[in-house]
Parts: C-alpha cells; sequence; structure tokens
C-alpha cells in the first residue's frame, strides 16, 4: 500500500498549492470593500467592513483562515447576497453532478460496444468507417455539439423548449427529458475517444502471446478476444474513465450556459461578472477536489489492478 500513500500525499501537496494560488488570484483581483460598499462610502465604514471581513489581516493569515473554514464545510458568505456560500453551492450542485454521472453513463454504454466492435471488425468498411467518424468527432468540442442539438432537437424538432428548464420535483419525467440533450453534449466527443482508445487496447492485447496460446488451443480470433483480450484491455481504460468523469464535471460549465441550466457551472459565470469572490474560490476548489480525488481514484484502482503500472 505504499504506493497508495505516496500518491494520496502527492494529491494532498498539489491541493495545498493550487488552493494557494487559486485564494492568492482571486484576493487580488480587488477591492470587495469597493465593491459591496460602493467607491462613495466613507473612511469609516469601509475600515468597519474590512476588520468584519477580515481584510484587514495579512494574505498567509487569511488564506489559512479560509483554508481551515472550508475543510470544516464553512465556505464564507457572498459578498453580494450575504448568504452562506454553502447554502448557495448546495443547490446548484446535485444538478451538475446529475449532468456528469449522466454523461458518463452514456459514455460507458456507447463507448464500449463501439470499440469492442471495431476492433472485432479490424480493416473492414465498418472499422474503418468508425474510426474515421471518431476522429471527426474528436475535433468538435462539446459546446458545439450543445448548440447543434439545441437547434436539430430544440428549436426544428421542438423535443424540448430551450431555456425551459423543469425542475425534478415539478416533474421527473420532463427534468430527464431535458438532462438527456445536455449529457448527450458531453457523451458525445468522449465517447468517441473511449472507443478508440479501447480499440487500440484491445488491438494490443490481441498481439500478445497468451493470445497466440488461445489461437494455438484452437479458440478463433472472436472467442480469444472475447474470452482473453477483452479483461486486460480494459485496465488501461480505468485510469481514463477516471479522468473522462472528472473532465466531465469541469466541462458542465459551458453545457449549462447554452442550456440554462442552474447548475454550479451558471454559478460560476455569474459570480465572476459580479466579483463575487468567496463563491468563485468555493467552486474553483469544488472542481479542483473534484477533478484531482476522482484521478487519483483512477490511478490506484488501475494500480491495484495491474501491479505492472506502478514501474
Amino acid at each position: 500500500m505504499n504506493f497508495v500513500l505516496k500518491k494520496l500525499a502527492t494529491l494532498l501537496i498539489t491541493l495545498l498549492i493550487l488552493s494557494f494560488l487559486a485564494y492568492a488570484a482571486f484576493e487580488m483581483v480587488g477591492d470587495p470593500v469597493n465593491l459591496i460598499l460602493g467607491t462613495n462610502a466613507t473612511p469609516e465604514a469601509a475600515q468597519a467592513l474590512r476588520e468584519e471581513l477580515g481584510l484587514n489581516r495579512s494574505l498567509p493569515v487569511r488564506y489559512f483562515d479560509w483554508l481551515f473554514s472550508f475543510i470544516r464545510g464553512d465556505m464564507g458568505k457572498s459578498y453580494i447576497y450575504r448568504i452562506p456560500v454553502r447554502e448557495m453551492i448546495g443547490e446548484k450542485l446535485g444538478l451538475t453532478v446529475t449532468l456528469t454521472l449522466l454523461g458518463f453513463a452514456l459514455t460507458l454504454l456507447f463507448s464500449i460496444p463501439l470499440g469492442v466492435y471495431s476492433a472485432r471488425r479490424e480493416g473492414s468498411w465498418a472499422d474503418r468507417f468508425l474510426t474515421v467518424s471518431n476522429q471527426i468527432v474528436m475535433a468538435i468540442p462539446a459546446f458545439f455539439v450543445a448548440i447543434l442539438l439545441t437547434v436539430l432537437f430544440g428549436v426544428l424538432l421542438r423535443f424540448f423548449t430551450p431555456g425551459s428548464f423543469v425542475p425534478f420535483g415539478e416533474s421527473p419525467g420532463r427534468f430527464f427529458l431535458y438532462m438527456l440533450f445536455p449529457a448527450i453534449s458531453i457523451a458525445i466527443p468522449r465517447t468517441a475517444m473511449t472507443a478508440k482508445m479501447l480499440r487500440s487496447s484491445i488491438l494490443g492485447e490481441m498481439q500478445k502471446d497468451y493470445v497466440r496460446t488461445a489461437y494455438s488451443r484452437g479458440h478463433n480470433r472472436q472467442t480469444a478476444l472475447r474470452a482473453h483480450a477483452l479483461k486486460n484491455s480494459l485496465l488501461p481504460i480505468i485510469a481514463f474513465l477516471a479522468a473522462t468523469v472528472a473532465e466531465m464535471l469541469a466541462g458542465c460549465i459551458v453545457i449549462e450556459q447554452i442550456f440554462s441550466l442552474p447548475g454550479i457551472g451558471r454559478l460560476l459565470m455569474v459570480s465572476i461578472s459580479n466579483r463575487d469572490i468567496p463563491v468563485v474560490e468555493a467552486i474553483v476548489m469544488i472542481l479542483a477536489v473534484w477533478v484531482m480525488v476522482v484521478h487519483f481514484i483512477g490511478e490506484v484502482v488501475s494500480e491495484m489492478l495491474d501491479p505492472r503500472l506502478r514501474v
């Protein structure tokens, strides 16, 4: 378990450095006192608010106070709305996580069968068509896919009304119908990448000695692929799938703007526009923790299943 401890130590150190850089960068954006009180505030009022917000202390002291509070779940108060940031984010995070997991489920649903089918039909017209299609799809950004889906299924075919998000509590069916198209937007590029990587992994395994041994025992190509190569070819994909989950959450920021989803991506954009620094800092740290922890889990699982990756 030493490799797990080493990776965990690296994760914590990286998060510590990242948190300080993010905090320091956003603290230098501007004076929140002027943002809250305006430029016509009296010096006495400005000084009182500065003391209330703790801005009269040095940057390292403020950083560690913010960090320890964040670890305890206290993310401070919004400069604009003067309510706890935790409450603001809590209302939005569930939607973004739901979108991420739905996109990931669609990626798994389509990428694994496509990758296996392409590897089984190596060199055929179907394999060549899928390979070219994957290259094209991988070059298309997720936000452009989202725009195309909005125009096609929202404006032309009217499967949903763009901008008319329906909360889960109001109508679960309409909620998932609306969420389906943003999830597809996120899933399409990643599906192409995963299918291509799985195909390459399977074909690499098919060249190894244990598959040749299976041939010598009377197995045909399809049986050897299904019974031997497929299992081993999935191991390198685990870390990539973890990266997919991590990056999908970050990718939701843009997709939520296009589909007018009230998630943390939309909240982040509004908070940046309003220079609501506590909200921005909290969301950036949540995204950073999510990305790095999911990567960490993927790497640890991969190395536990295949010890050769530790070398």
